[in-house]
């Protein structure tokens, strides 16, 4: 009988896909504090996504897998078997990222990443009942549809404390639910690319080259508009936010082929839940609804998310 391939045990790839969550949420709160050093959100969100673009980049031409995908990335842009629309991910990466620089320093990363989950969840409910992602139609199920159900509530809850959020703008809490839709769809097309080309490296490096080109658009708008940004801070750790992302970008490709995709979504959500309420109760966002409403929308969040995949786990 043959042996199964040799692998990290289950625990601790799951250990790890928690991590990644943790990196995330430490990714979120990064960008947004640098938005506030700088008082301009798209300078630190090019900042962000222009240092991971370098790092993929060098990543990707180091790795053979990466020159492969490259070659065939081109053979595929010149023979036009790969649509635009499959190189456009990393418009939703730069709204994640520049969504990230505007709420996160305001509002705390608990309440960013409650909208998140819930435009995610919400957002993939609708893109696999319609067949988008690589996997084909996935049926609508009772389960999935509470999640997402909860998932809108929890983010229902954060709407309604707007009271507790003094003069916030209604948009910033919106903002985060937005992000969340539009990784889904990043997501599903992600997906796409990487069949077409073989290598996650090269369709993650597409996906920073089109969402920094679309970050340095904004940067320059918001530039004219407003002005240049404040003078730059000189804490090495608000530059960091690139080399995180590339970093649990990284270690998601090392882990899924370990946990399966969904036991890693839910570790890694469920990471970055409970880091995003750490950090805000050890570090309060200035304008926080406060730690009560917080925990209740995590609380929720987190029972959405092992709601709408518990499902498949049984399958």
């Amino acid at each position: 009988m043959a042996e199964r391939s040799a692998g990290p045990p289950l625990w601790l790839a799951l250990t790890g896909s928690v991590f990644v969550g943790v990196l995330t949420a430490v990714q979120a709160r990064i960008n947004g504090q640098l938005g506030l050093r700088l008082e301009h959100p798209m300078t630190a969100a090019v900042i962000s996504f222009g240092s991971g673009l370098l790092l993929v980049a060098l990543v990707s031409l180091a790795l053979p897998s990466g020159r492969r995908g490259l070659s065939a990335l081109g053979a595929g842009v010149r023979a036009r078997s790969i649509p635009w629309w499959m190189l456009a991910g990393g418009i939703a990466g730069a709204l994640n990222v520049a969504t990230q620089s505007v709420a996160v320093g305001i509002v705390g990363v608990s309440l960013f990443t409650v909208g998140l989950v819930a435009g995610q969840l919400g957002g993939g409910l609708v893109l696999d009942r319609a067949g988008y992602g690589p996997g084909g139609v996935v049926p609508v199920t009772l389960p999935r549809v509470v999640g997402a159900a909860l998932a809108v509530l929890a983010a229902g809850i954060m709407l309604s404390n707007t009271d507790g959020l003094g003069d916030v703008p209604v948009v910033v809490l919106i903002l985060p639910v937005l992000a969340g839709l539009g990784l889904a769809w990043q997501q599903a097309t992600n997906g796409r690319l990487r069949a077409h080309v073989g290598s996650a490296v090269t369709a993650t490096f597409v996906n920073f080259f089109g969402g920094t080109a679309a970050l340095l658009i904004g940067a320059v708008v918001a530039v004219v508009l407003i002005g240049p940004p404040s003078a730059f801070p000189s804490d090495p750790w608000l530059y960091l936010g690139g080399a995180i992302g590339v970093g649990y970008i990284m270690l998601t490709a090392a882990l899924v082929v370990h946990t399966g995709v969904l036991l890693f979504g839910l570790s890694a959500v469920s990471g970055q839940l409970v880091a995003s309420l750490i950090m805000d109760a050890a570090w309060p966002a200035p304008r926080s609804p406060g730690i009560l409403v917080e925990v209740v929308t995590v609380a929720v969040a987190l029972v959405a998310v092992v709601i709408a995949g518990v499902w498949r786990v049984r399958r």
